[in-house]
């Protein structure tokens, strides 16, 4: 299994990025996809999760109204549009996927495989 995290980069306060997590070895419609995100000296948390095929998109307080998760099982990858960015959204950000319970889905323990990480960074 394989999770290839992509689309980040350097970017103005106030700009946007679309990330995208692309899987092999899985099919992405099976599982609950989630990103996370893990600044320097600080634990990695919660940004966004959602179901393989059906149901709603969980976010963290912090990024909800500005990130956007979205599924298309077709190409087995996930998104995340993120919008008006603040230099406090500056992170690795990993895409996860697991066979993951409610209660689960906002922890790094709810999840089986990780994807590498790609950088983000909003400058002020």
């Amino acid at each position: 299994v394989q999770l290839q995290a992509s689309g980040g980069g350097l970017v103005q306060a106030g700009g946007s990025l679309r990330l995208s997590c692309a899987a092999s070895g899985l099919t992405f419609s099976e599982y609950t996809m989630a990103w996370f995100r893990q600044a320097p000296g600080k634990e990695r948390e919660f940004v966004s999760s959602i179901r393989g095929s059906g149901g709603g998109a969980f976010y963290a307080d912090s990024v909800k109204g500005r990130f956007a998760i979205s599924r298309d099982n077709a190409k087995n990858t996930r998104y995340l549009q993120m919008n008006s960015l603040k230099p406090e959204d500056t992170a690795v950000y990993y895409c996860a996927a697991g066979r993951t319970i409610v209660s689960y889905m906002r922890r790094t323990d709810g999840y089986t495989y990780w994807g590498l990480g790609t950088q983000v960074t909003v400058s002020s």
